[in-house]
């Protein structure tokens, strides 16, 4: 068994992965750890697979026949190599030179074995803050974060209750929910909880395994001196309005198709794990 499987889900990236994976290895180059990375792609077709593998021959490479979406894919990884910590990661992601940040993640959850899973701070390109720990969504939340509803006092607030605006950021503590794009979790937790839900394509994934982790029993941490860089374009946010967003932005469609299953899903157990 592995220390940690690192499982990184590739469509279409190959410019942000081929970064993402360079400097992982400049991090793991004098590592202890036994680890295993671990490339999903999803029929890139942009030549992103014989491009990685000629450049990372370490990696394990799963080639889907199609886009079966990010949970599925992650699972499909994860279930390619058994390891005592999952490490689910985005391929827009970016190592900080000698910050150890594998290595800190593993100690962390070897210090804290209560603990399920737990994600690091993720920081913008340019250094500045980006909202990745979450509380409990209100009913209305793409509505907040897509149409005018947001910039009513009422909007703002419960976006910034989602986002944790209230908190700076720089301790850390227990969270409803971490964001998909860096997930460290624990391989007994997962056993029991089981892995991302297949039920979504892609979006809100995150969130449920979060609230799932917390279900079972296994708290979720944002752990704030532990950082990476996390690109982050946002696709789905890129035409405004939600029924402009429905007929324009595909990706737009699957992520409030998402919300509506984890509504259904979480209908009548919404509750804050942590903080209201």
């Amino acid at each position: 068994m592995k220390d940690i499987n690192i499982v990184i889900v590739n469509f279409k990236m190959k410019d942000k992965i081929s970064e993402c994976l360079d400097t992982l290895f400049l991090e793991l180059a004098n590592s202890t750890l036994n680890i295993q990375v671990t490339v999903v792609d999803n029929n890139s077709e942009d030549d992103s697979i014989a491009y990685l593998k000629e450049r990372f021959k370490k990696v394990k490479y799963i080639e889907q026949e199609k886009n079966i979406g990010f949970g599925k894919s992650q699972n499909a990884g994860m279930l390619s190599c058994d390891a005592t910590y999952y490490f689910a990661l985005n391929p827009d992601t970016v190592f900080h030179p000698k910050e150890k940040t594998i290595e800190r993640l593993y100690q962390f959850m070897e210090s804290h074995p209560k603990v399920g899973m737990i994600g690091p701070k993720l920081v913008y390109p340019d250094g500045s803050l980006q909202y990745s720990c979450w509380s409990y969504p209100s009913l209305f939340q793409p509505f907040f974060q897509r149409t005018k509803l947001g910039k009513t006092k009422w909007g703002e607030k419960k976006i910034a209750q989602h986002h944790m605006k209230d908190f700076d950021h720089n301790s850390t503590i227990p969270v409803d929910a971490i964001m998909g794009s860096a997930m460290f979790a624990r391989k007994t937790a997962v056993d029991e909880v089981g892995m991302f839900d297949k039920r979504y394509f892609m979006y809100y994934e995150d969130m449920d395994w979060s609230l799932s982790m917390w279900e079972k029993g296994w708290p979720v941490y944002y752990v704030h001196d532990i950082v990476l860089t996390h690109i982050h374009g946002r696709d789905s946010a890129k035409v405004p309005g939600v029924f402009r967003a429905l007929i324009k932005n595909k990706l737009a469609r699957i992520h409030l198709k998402s919300w509506f299953k984890f509504l259904l899903k979480w209908r009548g157990k919404k509750k804050y794990y942590t903080h209201n």
